[in-house]
């Protein structure tokens, strides 16, 4: 297998493991783990807290690099 190939499946299972445990930390109506931290820190004008917005940028991200690691491996991954 080559080098390439073996480091991005290594970014890619790592970034997918990233984005399960982002996603799950979401809060949803008011519960969650994300609720924990963010009943201290005041919230912003659009009424999410401060650490909600970060995990918003941190799952986009996420989510970006797994799609873009997704099409270099389909992309360079051997056939067969």
């Amino acid at each position: 297998m080559n080098v390439l190939v073996g480091i991005i499946l290594v970014i890619h299972v790592a970034v997918s493991i990233g984005l399960v445990v982002f996603i799950l930390l979401h809060s949803g109506k008011g519960t969650g783990v994300s609720s924990l931290f963010g009943q201290t820190l005041p919230t912003t004008s659009s009424g999410t807290g401060i650490i909600e917005k970060n995990l918003d940028r941190i799952t986009i991200v996420c989510a970006s690099v797994f799609v873009v690691s997704l099409l270099v491996l389909m992309v360079i991954y051997p056939k067969g």
